[in-house]
C-alpha cells in the first residue's frame, strides 16, 4: 500500500507564514493559527511543505489504508485559504450556513479572507471538527 506523502515535519511554521507575500493573507494565517492553537491546545506543526496542522490522530479505513494526520489544519493556497476539518460532524451544516462567504469540498473549507466570515462561527466549526475526530479516532 502506498505511503502517505503528507507527514509531520520539522519545518518552521513561522517561516512558512512569513513567506506568504500578501500581507492580508499572511495576517489571516497568523490569526487562524492562533485560533486553532487555542481550540486544540496544540502547537502548530508543518505537515508536508504547505499544511499548518495542530495535533494528530491515527486513522484506519475499511480498505486497510491507515496513517497519521493532523486533527485540524490550514494551508495558504493560490486563491483561498484551505481549512481542513471533518466533513460530517453534527451541526456542521447549520454552522456553515452562518459562516459567511466560503466554499466547501468533502473535508475542506475554502475561505478567501477572514473578513468574509464570522470568526466565532469558524471557531465553532474547528471545535466541532476536533471533537468529532477525537471521538472517532481515540
Amino acid at each position: 500500500m502506498a505511503e502517505n506523502k503528507t507527514k509531520a515535519t520539522d519545518a518552521s511554521v513561522d517561516s512558512y507564514i512569513a513567506a506568504i507575500e500578501d500581507e492580508v493573507r499572511r495576517k489571516d494565517c497568523q490569526a487562524l493559527a492562533k485560533l486553532m492553537a487555542k481550540v486544540t491546545k496544540e502547537k502548530p506543526q508543518m505537515w508536508g511543505p504547505s499544511i499548518v496542522g495542530f495535533g494528530s490522530y491515527h486513522y484506519k479505513y475499511a480498505s486497510g489504508r491507515e496513517g497519521d494526520t493532523c486533527l485540524v489544519g490550514f494551508s495558504s493556497r493560490k486563491g483561498d485559504i484551505s481549512v481542513y476539518i471533518t466533513g460530517d460532524f453534527s451541526g456542521r451544516d447549520e454552522l456553515l450556513s452562518k459562516l459567511g462567504k466560503h466554499k466547501t469540498a468533502k473535508a475542506c473549507l475554502y475561505i478567501r479572507k477572514l473578513d468574509d466570515v464570522d470568526l466565532k462561527v469558524l471557531e465553532k466549526l474547528v471545535v466541532g471538527s476536533v471533537s468529532d475526530r477525537k471521538l472517532r479516532h481515540n
